[in-house]
C-alpha cells in the first residue's frame, strides 16, 4: 500500500457499532487504504469537525454518502451538502462545496428504478467493475452472463479524490463543515503519488508468455487479478507463427484452437502503483508492478514474461470492395495484432461467449472457427486497429479467393480499403447455392450471414427441444427475398422423433404440428408419440412442400418407410464419415433415386451458415426463386459442397439426368471436373458405390480433372465425388463439434439400359424391412401412448394405434412390391 496513508479519525466517529455502519477498521476500497470509522451529520447538525493532517500529500480520497436524496424528489443535482476547508500554514485554505451528484451521493440500501443512473459526476463508488464467474452462476443470469461484467454499485460509500494544488506544502488539516443534510464521511486517505487515485487510463491489451515450458502447455486455467484497478478474462493465443499463419491454406477459415496455458493475454486497467497478479487454477504464479510494466513495456519474473504490446491505435473504417466491381461487398472479417490478439469491428465481438459453447446463444452476426472470431458485415465496418502490422482474414463463400494478408495502419490514418476477387460465379452458370438445415438464427440475421458466405437461400428451420420452442417469430409461410432477389430465407421447420428420425419440412405455408413427440429430446419430458414422420411429410406435401430427411440416416427408425413409400425428396449428409456414404448407397442401389444436398444443421455460432452447401442447377429460361430451387432440388440436380466446385457428365448427360442405354449397354464417357479454394487431395467417379475412376494429388491442388471410358450393361447410377486423401481421410474444417470434412458429391446420374431405369438388391430390401419391423415394435411395445379413448388426438382418428403403424405396412408392402418389378 505504498504511497497511500490512511488517517485515523476514529476519535470523531460518533457511531459506535459496526451493526449500524458495517465494518469498522482497516479495510481497502478500490485497491486503497482505509481506516472506516464513520462521522454521521445529520440534517440538524451544525458543528464543524477539523481532522488534523500535519503532512503533504498530492491527492486526499474522502469516503462519503448522503444519507437521503434530494434529487429523486425533484431538487436539481448540484445542491452543497458540505464545505470541505484544506488548511495549510503558510498559505490561503482551499475550499470545496460538496455538491449532490457532483462530489458525493446518496447510496441507497435497496434498489429502486428513481436510483438508477444518478451516479456523481467527480466520486466513483467503494468498489470496482468487476467480471462474473467465467463458469459458473445462477441460470436466471443466463443472458445477462454474455455480457462478461457487472457495473459496480457502492456498498456504502462514494469516494472522491482532491487534488492538491500545493502538492509541495504540508496539509494543516481537514475541516468539514455540515450545511442542514445528512450525511457521513467514512475515512479520510492521503497520496504521495503523482497518479490520479481513481484511473484515468483505458485498459491495455498485455501478454503473457510462461517461462516453464511445461506449465505453458497444460490446458488453459489462467486468471488475472488486479488490486488498483481491473482485467478481463485473459484468453490463449494461437501458437501459430505469423509468417504460418499467414501461408496457411485455411486463410479465411480458421485456425487451429490452442486451449493452452501459454502463450495468452489479458487487458488490464489500473493504477501505476497497481499489483498485477497472475494465477494457474488457485495458485499464484507471479506479481508484477503495473506502473513497472508500462515504464518498460515489459516485466519479468522466474515465470513469466509480461509485456505491453500495442503501440497505439486508430479509429479506423473498413470497405472491404468486389475487386471486379468496386462495390462494397458482404463478407465476413477478422483482424488481429501480430501476437494474434483479435480487433473486431466495433458491434462484434473478439470472443464469442467467452470462447465457450453457443447452442441457442450469441448465433448471429458473428461466427467463431477455432481460434478466429469472425464479424458478419455489408461491405462496411469500423473500429479500433492497432497501429503498425495488422492481420486480415476475409472470407466470402467458396467462389471468392479468401484474402489473408499483413496491412500497416499508420497514425493518424482513419481508412482502410480491402478487396475480394471472385474466382468463380456460379449463379452466372445457374446454379444457386442454399443450406437446407439452419436453426436459431433471425431471419434479419440469416440474411446478414448468407450474404457474407455468397448463399442464395437459407431455409431457417423452427423447431422443439424438450420444452424449448425456437424460431417461432421468424415462420411467415412465405419466402423473404432481399429487394435484388439473390438471397431468400424461408422459415420453415423441422419435426423431430427421437428414435424414428427427424424431417426437415420445406416451404410450409402453415405449421405442420405437434413439431416433436415422444419426449426428449426432441419433445417435452413425459410426452406420448403422436404423430410419425411419414404423416408430417404427407401434410408438406400436401401444401406443395419439399422433404429432406436431414443428417441421413440419424436417428434410424422410419427413414425406410419414407422412402420406400417416395416421401422424402432429398437426403442430406451432415458429416464426412463412411457411415453416411454407406446408408445412402444402399438405398441407391436398392433402387431409389434420392437427390443428395448439403445442410449444415446450424445450432451455434461456431457452424458457418452453407458450410455444407447444397447448389442447385436451374436452367437459363427459368427465374431463380424459391420455388424453382426447391423444384429442381427434387429434380436432383445438385451437389453437395463443403469447398469443392464439381463439374460432372456422363455421355454429356448432366447432374440429376437419366442417360439411356439400348439392350446391350455401351462404353460412356465420364468427366468431372473439381476446383477448390481449399486442396483437395482426390476425385473419383463412383459405381453403385465402389470407385471406378480416380485421380490424385498427395500433396494437394486447387483444381483436379478426369475423363474416363466405363462400359455399362444394367442398370446403375454413377456419381462423382471430391475430397482428402483417398477421398475417406477427410481434411476437417474448424467448426465446432462435427469438424464437418472438405468434400463435394454429386448427385447420380442414372444409367438405364434397355428399358426404364430399376434397381434392387435383396440386402437393402432385407435392411429395410427389419427397420420397419423394428418400427413397428418400437410403437407396440415402448411407446408412450395415452389410454385409448382417454384422448382426442389431431389426427381425429379413432385408432390412434393403426394410425401410427399405417405408414410402417405401407411401406412393408412397397418394399416387396419394388424386389419383384420386373
Amino acid at each position: 500500500m505504498s504511497g497511500y496513508t490512511p488517517l485515523d479519525i476514529s476519535r470523531w466517529s460518533n457511531v459506535n457499532t459496526s451493526i449500524e455502519t458495517g465494518q469498522l477498521g482497516p479495510q481497502t476500497l478500490r485497491g486503497l487504504p482505509f481506516n472506516i470509522h464513520p462521522i454521521h451529520f445529520g440534517a440538524s447538525s451544525s458543528q464543524t469537525i477539523e481532522i488534523p493532517i500535519q503532512s503533504s500529500a498530492r491527492w486526499v480520497i474522502i469516503a462519503h454518502s448522503l444519507f437521503d436524496s434530494r434529487v429523486i424528489e425533484g431538487e436539481p443535482p448540484g445542491q452543497i451538502v458540505a464545505r470541505y476547508r484544506f488548511s495549510f500554514s503558510d498559505v490561503e485554505p482551499v475550499v470545496v462545496p460538496v455538491r449532490e451528484r457532483f462530489e458525493i451521493a446518496f447510496v441507497p440500501q435497496e434498489w429502486r428504478l428513481q436510483y438508477w443512473g444518478q451516479s456523481p459526476f467527480l466520486a466513483v463508488p467503494d468498489r470496482f467493475d468487476s467480471l462474473m464467474p467465467r463458469d459458473a452462476g445462477p441460470w436466471a443470469q443466463t443472458g445477462s452472463r454474455q455480457s462478461e461484467v457487472n457495473q459496480a454499485a457502492p456498498e456504502r460509500f462514494f469516494l472522491w479524490a482532491w487534488e492538491n494544488p500545493h502538492p509541495d506544502r504540508a496539509l494543516d488539516c481537514l475541516s468539514i463543515e455540515p450545511l442542514g443534510r445528512g450525511f457521513q464521511v467514512g475515512g479520510v486517505t492521503l497520496s504521495t503519488l503523482a497518479e490520479n487515485p481513481f484511473g484515468r487510463e483505458p485498459r491495455q491489451p498485455v501478454r503473457i508468455t510462461l517461462n516453464d515450458m511445461e506449465q505453458g502447455d497444460q490446458p488453459f486455467n489462467l486468471s488475472v487479478e488486479v488490486d488498483r484497478g481491473v482485467a478481463t478474462y485473459p484468453y490463449p493465443l494461437p501458437r501459430q507463427d505469423e509468417e504460418s499463419f499467414l501461408s496457411d491454406s485455411f486463410r479465411g477459415w480458421g485456425q487451429e484452437y490452442s486451449n493452452r496455458n501459454s502463450p495468452a493475454y489479458v487487458e488490464i486497467a489500473a493504477l501505476p502503483s497497481a499489483t498485477v497478479r497472475l494465477k494457474a487454477g488457485e495458485d499464484e504464479i507471479s506479481r508484477v508492478n503495473w506502473g513497472e510494466v508500462l515504464e518498460q513495456g515489459r516485466a519479468q519474473t522466474p515465470a513469466a514474461r509480461i509485456e505491453v504490446v500495442e503501440r497505439g491505435r486508430n479509429w479506423v473504417h473498413i470497405t472491404v470492395v468486389d475487386d471486379e466491381t468496386g462495390q462494397p461487398v458482404p463478407c465476413r472479417v477478422h483482424f488481429r495484432s501480430p501476437e494474434g490478439i483479435p480487433y473486431q469491428p466495433h458491434g462484434h465481438h473478439d470472443h464469442l461467449l467467452s470462447d465457450q459453447g453457443t447452442w441457442h446463444i450469441d448465433v448471429g452476426g458473428d461466427l467463431r472457427l477455432g481460434h478466429i472470431t469472425y464479424a458478419y458485415i455489408d461491405g462496411k465496418c469500423q473500429g479500433w486497429l492497432p497501429r503498425g502490422d495488422v492481420l486480415v482474414d476475409v472470407a466470402r463463400g467458396f467462389e471468392y479467393e479468401p484474402l489473408r494478408a499483413r496491412v500497416q495502419i499508420e497514425p493518424g490514418q482513419r481508412d482502410l480499403m480491402l478487396r475480394l476477387k471472385r474466382w468463380r460465379n456460379l449463379n452466372a452458370e445457374r446454379w444457386f447455392s442454399g443450406d437446407t438445415h439452419v436453426h436459431f438464427l433471425s431471419t434479419s440475421g440469416a440474411h446478414l450471414e448468407a450474404q457474407g458466405e455468397d448463399l442464395n437461400v437459407v431455409n431457417l428451420l423452427q423447431s422443439q427441444w424438450g420444452h424449448l420452442f425456437t424460431n417461432t417469430e421468424d415462420f411467415v409461410g412465405r419466402p423473404v427475398p432481399t429487394p435484388d432477389g439473390r438471397t431468400i430465407v424461408y422459415a420453415s421447420q423441422e419435426n423431430r422423433q427421437h428414435l424414428l428420425g427427424h424431417l426437415t419440412l420445406l416451404g410450409l405455408k402453415q405449421p405442420v404440428m405437434p413439431w416433436c413427440s415422444d419426449g426428449p429430446d426432441e419433445a417435452e419430458l413425459g410426452g406420448a408419440l403422436e404423430i410419425t414422420l411419414s404423416h408430417w411429410a404427407d401434410a408438406c406435401h400436401v401444401q406443395g412442400g419439399t422433404v429432406v430427411i436431414p443428417h441421413m440416416p440419424l436417428p434410424n427408425g422410419e427413414t425406410a418407410a419414407l422412402i420406400a413409400t417416395g416421401r422424402t425428396d432429398a437426403v442430406e449428409m451432415l458429416v464426412h464419415a463412411p457411415y453416411f456414404h454407406n446408408e445412402y448407397y444402399r438405398y441407391l442401389n436398392g433402387g431409389y433415386r434420392l437427390p443428395l444436398v448439403g445442410g449444415t444443421d446450424k445450432m451455434t455460432a461456431d457452424v458457418p451458415v452453407g458450410l455444407y452447401r447444397t447448389y442447385v442447377h436451374i436452367p437459363p429460361d427459368e427465374e431463380f426463386n424459391y420455388e424453382n430451387w426447391c423444384r429442381h432440388l427434387r429434380l436432383g440436380r445438385t451437389f453437395l459442397s463443403a469447398g469443392p466446385i464439381l463439374r460432372f457428365t456422363v455421355n454429356g448427360a448432366q447432374i440429376g439426368d437419366t442417360l439411356r442405354l439400348p439392350g446391350n449397354g455401351g462404353t460412356v464417357e465420364v468427366q468431372a471436373e473439381a476446383h477448390s479454394i481449399f486442396p483437395i487431395h482426390s476425385l473419383q467417379i463412383v459405381q453403385e458405390g465402389q470407385v471406378v475412376a480416380s485421380t490424385e494429388e498427395p500433396h494437394g491442388a486447387e483444381r483436379l480433372s478426369l475423363k474416363a471410358q466405363l462400359t455399362l450393361d444394367h442398370h446403375t447410377w454413377l456419381a462423382a465425388r471430391a475430397g482428402g486423401p483417398g477421398y475417406d481421410q477427410a481434411v476437417p474444417h474448424f467448426d465446432g463439434f462435427f469438424r464437418r470434412g472438405i468434400m463435394a458429391h454429386t448427385s447420380p446420374i442414372y444409367v438405364a439400359v434397355g428399358g426404364e431405369w430399376w434397381m434392387s438388391s435383396p440386402e437393402t430390401s432385407q435392411y429395410m424391412l427389419t427397420l420397419l419391423h423394428g418400427g413397428l415394435e418400437y410403437i407396440r411395445q415402448r411407446a408412450t401412448l395415452h389410454t385409448h379413448g382417454t384422448v382426442t388426438h389431431h389426427h381425429g382418428d379413432d385408432d390412434h394405434q393403426a394410425y401410427l403403424e399405417r405408414p410402417f405396412h405401407e411401406a412393408i408392402e412397397a418394399v416387396h412390391r419394388h424386389s419383384h418389378h420386373p
